[in-house]
């Protein structure tokens, strides 16, 4: 008799943790591309990111979430609905948590969140191999608050446990089709995937300057002749010293964070992209319901 051919696993992954847990550097590992921006501000992602793991036992999609914390400020908001609806749509919850810092409020209230999720919770404890460790103490909190979450120790960075973690998560998904074609390793359409870049560049240009007031807007995109994509992009903050700090001396800023950004979107894209960046000021672009719902897909 023939074998049985074995099912493939397609499951849904939602990566869920406080601010600068390690989400967006472990989902790339996880991923073995770049797919989520990062940077040492936390708060970096804003979106919910897709990253697309398949191997022969099948597919999972991975959803990166805005690292979860208490405010009641409107952008704030908007980070923390994204993350709560994002856990009602998927089949696995991997719950990232730094070992290199004690568990505090934010992790009781994500705790809270994630607690009554009915499928499959596993728990990254990352930056292991970071010191000093609470781990101890991250391990008594995971114990007490998420009794059921399968616990994996792993290093985001150097990528330690993460081959069994992967095994796990195609171990918790449900079998079924793939939900992507197979060379797909991200959803992002070009116009996003360049403004994550760009907005990375100039978060690590200017770090604590900017960073939260500071949002990109593709304005204009042309494929030339030449096969290279022309983009005109806006940095928008919301004051003019903001603005000055991003252009820099005779514009020096705005031209170290173009080259930084066409040179590593020179390495995701089969064509070369030209970028003519401008900054902007809107003052309360934070307070526009209408510009935050379309920012925050």
């Amino acid at each position: 008799m023939p074998e049985t051919e074995t099912k493939k696993k397609s499951g849904v992954v939602a990566v869920v943790g406080r601010p600068s847990s390690g989400k967006s550097t472990l989902l790339n590992h996880l991923c073995g591309q770049k797919v989520a921006i990062t940077s040492p501000v936390p708060q970096t992602t804003r979106n919910r990111i897709r990253g697309i793991l398949t191997t022969a036992r099948g597919q999972l999609v991975f959803i990166d979430t805005p690292g979860y914390h208490k405010s009641e400020k409107k952008f704030n908001l908007y980070l923390k609905n994204m993350v709560e609806e994002t856990i009602q749509q998927v089949d696995i919850l991997l719950y990232v948590i730094d070992t290199s810092r004690p568990p505090g409020e934010e992790e009781e209230l994500i705790s809270q969140k994630i607690s009554t999720f009915q499928g499959h919770i596993l728990a990254a404890l990352n930056k292991i191999d970071v010191k000093p460790t609470f781990i101890e103490q991250v391990l008594l909190f995971l114990s007490l608050r998420i009794p059921k979450a399968s616990l994996f120790r792993v290093s985001a960075v150097t990528g330690e446990g993460i081959p069994p973690l992967i095994q796990a998560l195609f171990d918790a998904a449900p079998e079924g089709d793939l939900l992507y074609p197979e060379e797909f390793y991200t959803d992002q359409p070009p116009d996003f995937r360049i403004a994550e870049i760009i907005r990375e560049k100039a978060i690590w240009e200017t770090r604590q300057e900017v960073p939260h007031a500071l949002y990109v807007e593709i304005s204009d995109m042309e494929k030339r002749e030449n096969g290279s994509l022309w983009v005109r992009a806006f940095l928008v903050v919301e004051r003019e010293s903001q603005k000055g700090i991003l252009i820099g001396k005779e514009g020096s800023k705005i031209k170290t964070i173009r080259l930084s950004a066409e040179k590593e979107l020179a390495e995701l894209f089969p064509y070369p992209v030209h970028l003519d960046l401008r900054v902007k000021v809107d003052a309360k672009w934070r307070q526009n319901d209408k510009l935050l719902t379309r920012l925050f897909r």
